[in-house]
């Protein structure tokens, strides 16, 4: 097993292509083509996470935080990421982050959240819109044949629902030219098939194998199809919001949060004296998803690293909880060790017993 096969796989389950402008997830440092003994999985990439990867033979990291977010001018000694980054280099350590671009997917860090509160109905609180609508026309002999190869290749996903299209039939003409094949007739003949034309929904990431599976899987030389970017909403971007099995009284949620994820300290702003029912959330910083959880009538919104002044903009419409950085993405580790589990079991997969969080309360 090479270091592609996991990193393709991941970018399966959270292409790189939904990670933020500013963030740096992909492989940091290493070879693709490495072989690879063992997987450690970690929140971040630090010297006691190298040595736990020397210790137990693992030679690909898998993290969710990017030890490098910029440039990098220089790799001396005596600086904290490139003493990492050398060190990995030395002990044929690759190195992979997988950052915003799993807290972009539903099934992704806020899912992994959602799951630990028990929430329901659950929808993107800030929804990219990446998506295209994909209209072919193909003859009806090959419909199916088509439609199939399109699935396959990724589109058709709409929401909770897969192998989405709409047809409608009509009749396709065209006039065969000097050089090219004609499809019943003859050159310079006027052609006419019965056709039907198929629209789907395909998101950016997937139209590159979208577009190579349509044409593979047609039977014209020249296939005629549009493609439309669309100013709908995918399932795919920051935060989650959802609802409780059952109403919840602010205290006990705040206790149940605690308690949850650990954590030594929340901060939270005045009890709004009602129930908590519907739950928006972000895992680590997710101030920019305030207005979006007053937007979609949120009771609380769950993240980190909230400033000072961002606690006023509740302005009484909303339980704002800050449960720390480190605390509402611990268990990103598991999710990122659960999907390598069910995939990979002819080599072992670590998760990290280090705890890389920065931060000490009194």
């Amino acid at each position: 097993m090479k270091v592609k096969d996991v990193t393709n796989y991941l970018e399966s389950i959270a292409p790189l292509s939904l990670q933020e402008s500013y963030d740096n997830s992909g492989l940091l440092v290493g070879d693709m083509e490495d072989e690879v003994s063992a997987v450690l999985v970690s929140l971040d990439i630090t010297d006691e996470i190298i040595e736990e990867a020397i210790a137990s033979k693992c030679n690909l990291i898998v993290a969710h935080h990017p030890i490098i977010f910029s440039g990098i001018k220089r790799l001396t000694k005596n600086d904290t990421v490139s003493d990492v980054l050398i060190k990995a280099v030395k002990n044929n350590i690759n190195l992979y982050a997988i950052h915003t671009n799993l807290d972009n997917v539903v099934n992704g860090v806020n899912g992994k959240i959602a799951d630990l509160i028990g929430l329901e109905k659950r929808k993107v609180l800030l929804p990219k819109s990446n998506l295209y609508k994909l209209a072919v026309f193909t003859p009806m002999s090959h419909k199916e044949k088509v439609l199939s190869a399109l699935f396959e290749a990724g589109a058709g996903h709409v929401g909770e629902y897969s192998n989405c299209s709409f047809t409608s039939k009509g009749t396709g003409t065209f006039k065969p030219m000097e050089g090219a094949t004609p499809f019943i007739g003859k050159i310079d003949e006027l052609e006419s098939v019965d056709e039907e034309r198929l629209e789907l929904v395909v998101p950016d990431f997937s139209l590159a194998n979208v577009i190579y599976a349509m044409k593979e899987s047609h039977p014209y030389e020249e296939v005629a199809y549009d493609l439309v970017p669309l100013a709908n909403f995918s399932n795919f971007g920051a935060g989650l919001i959802g609802e409780l099995k059952e109403p919840m009284d602010e205290s006990v949620f705040l206790q149940l949060l605690q308690k949850t994820f650990k954590s030594k300290s929340i901060r939270h702003t005045d009890l709004l004296i009602k129930p908590i029912r519907k739950v928006a959330l972000c895992g680590g910083s997710g101030s920019f998803l305030l207005k979006n959880a007053i937007k979609n009538k949120a009771d609380i919104f769950i993240t980190a690293d909230m400033k000072y002044h961002q606690f006023f903009e509740g302005e009484g419409r909303i339980l704002i909880a800050d449960i720390g950085h480190y605390e509402s993405e611990q268990f990103t580790i598991d999710l990122i060790g659960d999907f390598l589990m069910k995939k990979f079991t002819n080599f072992a997969i670590r998760l990290t017993t280090v705890n890389t969080n920065p931060i000490n309360y009194l």
